[in-house]
């Protein structure tokens, strides 16, 4: 199936687009956010699409300012608007991860352009490879059902939808559609450096699992996350209804539920029905691990009235008689 009409096929598959959709397009200038620019461009008339091409400059490498060019003039030739912010990445980073730094950026950046163009959604250009890479890296590091689901085709986040019509494209395609268009990308000369954990596993670990263990690994990686996703959306829905029958009450940024009725669900309820309700109160779970995960079960399951447990992101889970209450610290 070509390239264009597979993702077409995606878009009503999961209802990426509507008709009237105002885009920002996050423009990198490599291979894969450029096809999504192209293919989105191709769908504007069709869809009746209002389009703007969005880049930032992380501050990273010497050819960034080329790079920052080269997306603005693009965008100058298809007629559409764009938008630029430059940030430095070192600097913000010195006492983190420079993937994590940038990464928290690019979403700042996205949600500001976003408001400014007033689009109802942010189209990204992760691929199947960037998929299998995700997953594995989150195998590695340790993850439940959630991390497992990997790139989603569709997210909301702080009130904006987020859309990744490539997700089920591999890169090879995606470089077979540029040839066919006569569009040459910029390459970002830091993915063949091993400096980071995702270039580590692209460049190292994924040759080798294919080579000598699976010759189709992106693609088993990439169902995983697919089947993985449709089991926690399942579990999500009966944890919804359970939350209900819960009692949980909220006072500002604090909630409470009973705990006899909590004892009476499924462990995998239960975990699913407290990252619902951390996820209310901080927004982003990433610093989270099992091992706090054990530790909010043991309080919840066994630990006597007056017992409490320090999470990340300022969190505090208490207990009392009847309830377990969780709050922020500095709240």
């Amino acid at each position: 199936m070509p390239t264009i009409t597979k993702i077409e096929s995606i878009i009503r598959k999961d209802r990426l687009l509507k008709s009237g959709d105002r885009i920002i397009i996050g423009v990198s200038g490599g291979p894969d956010s450029l096809a999504l620019l192209f293919i989105l461009n191709s769908l504007k008339v069709e869809y009746g699409l209002s389009l703007c091409v969005a880049h930032l400059n992380h501050q990273l490498r010497k050819e960034a300012k080329a790079d920052l060019m080269f997306v603005k003039n693009i965008s100058k030739k298809l007629g559409l608007p764009f938008i630029s912010y430059e940030v430095n990445i070192n600097k913000l980073a010195k006492k983190g991860s420079i993937e994590e730094v940038a990464r928290e950026e690019r979403l700042k950046f996205l949600f500001k352009a976003a408001k400014k163009f007033r689009a109802d959604k942010i189209a990204l250009g992760h691929t199947r490879d960037d998929q299998a890479e995700t997953v594995l890296m989150r195998i590695l590091r340790g993850t439940g059902l959630y991390g497992l689901r990997g790139i989603l085709p569709k997210r909301e986040i702080d009130g904006f939808t987020i859309i990744r019509p490539l997700v089920e494209i591999d890169r090879n395609s995606i470089n077979d559609y540029l040839r066919q268009i006569k569009v040459k990308p910029r390459i970002d000369s830091s993915n063949s450096e091993d400096i980071y954990f995702r270039n580590r596993i692209r460049n190292k670990l994924l040759p080798l699992l294919k080579k000598d263990y699976n010759g189709n690994i992106k693609q088993i990686l990439s169902d995983m996350a697919e089947n993985a996703g449709f089991d926690y959306d399942y579990l999500f829905n009966i944890a919804s209804l359970s939350m209900k029958e819960l009692g949980i009450r909220r006072k500002g940024r604090n909630l409470m539920f009973h705990i006899d009725k909590f004892k009476k669900l499924h462990s995998a309820i239960q975990r699913m029905i407290i990252r619902s309700l951390l996820h209310d109160i901080i927004g982003s779970m990433r610093k989270l691990n099992f091992r706090h995960w054990k530790e909010l079960e043991d309080l919840i399951l066994n630990r006597p009235s007056g017992s409490i447990v320090d999470l990340p992101h300022q969190i505090k889970a208490s207990k009392n008689k009847n309830q377990i209450i969780i709050s922020l610290r500095n709240a």
